[in-house]
C-alpha cells in the first residue's frame, strides 16, 4: 500500500477552492481511500510572512479510516496533528495506525514536530507513521520555500522507532499490531472519555 500524503485536486467548490486531499493505494494500484484535509493553516506570523489556506482550499468534513490486513489506519495531513480530537475520534472507530504526511517549517518542525506526533501516539494507544517533506523547494513567493523533514514512526507507548534526518530516502520499520493492545491496556484511556459541560 502507498499513502499519497497531500495532492491539490480541482473541485465543484462554489469560490472555486481545491482539495489538499490524501490517497492511500493497494496493491493493485486502485484508490482505497481518500482524505481531504479538515483544518485549515491560516496564520499570521509576522507583518512579511502569512499563510491563509482557506483562501485556495476548502476544507474536509469527514475523517477517513481504512483497512490495510488486520490493520485500521487513519488518514490526516500535516496541520491537523494539532487538533487531538480528530486523531481520539480515529482511534475510537478502531485506528491502529495514525498516518501523518506533512511540510512542516523549520521552526515549527524543530519546535514542535516530534512532541505533537508523540502525543497524538501516547494519547490514543496507536502507532504514528509521518513522511515529512525535506529541503528547499521552488516556491512562487521572493525566496525559497524550505521544509524540517525528519520522517518519523512512533509506537503507541510513544518511542520514536525510527528518525529520516533531513535526507531524501526510504525507511523501513516493522509494525508489531500486538503492541497496540498492549499500549491500550496499560493505559486504557480511550475507555475512559467524559462528557462534560464546556466553560462559559
Amino acid at each position: 500500500f502507498i499513502s499519497i500524503g497531500s495532492i491539490a485536486l480541482k473541485t465543484d467548490d462554489a469560490e472555486g477552492r481545491l482539495a489538499n486531499r490524501s490517497f492511500l493505494i493497494d496493491p493493485k494500484g486502485d484508490i482505497v481511500a481518500r482524505y481531504d484535509k479538515v483544518h485549515m493553516f491560516d496564520v499570521t506570523v509576522s507583518e512579511t510572512e502569512t499563510y491563509h489556506e482557506s483562501k485556495g482550499y476548502r476544507p474536509g468534513e469527514k475523517a477517513t479510516i481504512a483497512q490495510i490486513g488486520d490493520a485500521k489506519v487513519g488518514l490526516s495531513i500535516c496541520y491537523d496533528v494539532r487538533f487531538p480530537h480528530l486523531y481520539r475520534q480515529l482511534a475510537k472507530a478502531g485506528a491502529d495506525i495514525l498516518l501523518v504526511p506533512s511540510a512542516f517549517s523549520p521552526v515549527t518542525g524543530a519546535a514542535h514536530w516530534e512532541p505533537l506526533l508523540r502525543a497524538r501516539a501516547i494519547e490514543n494507544g496507536c502507532f504514528v507513521l509521518a513522511a515529512a517533506q525535506t529541503g528547499t523547494h521552488p516556491s512562487s513567493g521572493a525566496k525559497p520555500r524550505t521544509t524540517y523533514g525528519h520522517s518519523l514512526a512512533i509506537s503507541p507507548w510513544g518511542t520514536v522507532l525510527a528518525d529520516a534526518g533531513t535526507s531524501i530516502g526510504v525507511t523501513l520499520v516493522d509494525l508489531d499490531l500486538t503492541e497496540v493492545a498492549k499500549a491500550r491496556q496499560r493505559i486504557p484511556s480511550l475507555t475512559h472519555d467524559r462528557n462534560f459541560e464546556a466553560p462559559e
